[in-house]
């Protein structure tokens, strides 16, 4: 049976499985015990009374392969952009076109919603997602060091 992959926006009855993902992501990104966030919160910042991401997903056969989420990030120098936080496709489905798909999809919203341009985040070791970023021309920026506090560290100050 051949693959037929579907895009399509995400709904809050897709959040287990973008979990799911999520966690295949962390464990990929050699970072499991970082993926803090609950279902329920996850939930609730998607699709509660005030959403701050939206999401892309890939589904094939019924099942969610891969997902792009984003959220809006305003910079003083370029206003309003698309902010992709994550983009995963699951490991068996790597290597057909999915990733492309969604990155289309996401290039269509910019237009759409007429932001200035996408930005993301890439670890410098992730060699297959940096080579697929320069297809597209991406700029690869490595002047910047990024920077956290958790909500336990604020809570602490």
């Amino acid at each position: 049976m051949s693959d037929h992959f579907y895009i399509r926006i995400a709904t809050k009855a897709d959040c287990p499985r973008l979990m799911e993902l999520i966690r295949e992501l962390a464990l990929f990104e050699r970072a499991p015990e970082q993926v803090t966030v609950t279902l329920e919160e996850f939930e609730e910042a998607g699709f509660g009374k005030k959403p701050v991401w939206k999401a892309f997903v890939v589904e094939t056969h019924g099942v969610v392969v891969a997902f792009a989420l984003y959220y809006v990030r305003y910079s003083t120098w370029k206003g309003s952009r698309l902010y992709l936080e994550d983009l995963i496709v699951t490991e068996e489905f790597r290597g057909k076109g999915i990733g492309k798909m969604l990155f289309d999809r996401l290039f269509q919203e910019v237009r759409e919603l007429g932001f200035s341009g996408m930005v993301w985040q890439v670890l410098d070791w992730n060699e297959p997602a940096i080579n697929f970023y320069k297809k597209y021309g991406a700029d690869l920026d490595s002047g910047w060091i990024n920077a956290s506090l958790s909500k336990e560290q604020v809570a602490n100050l």
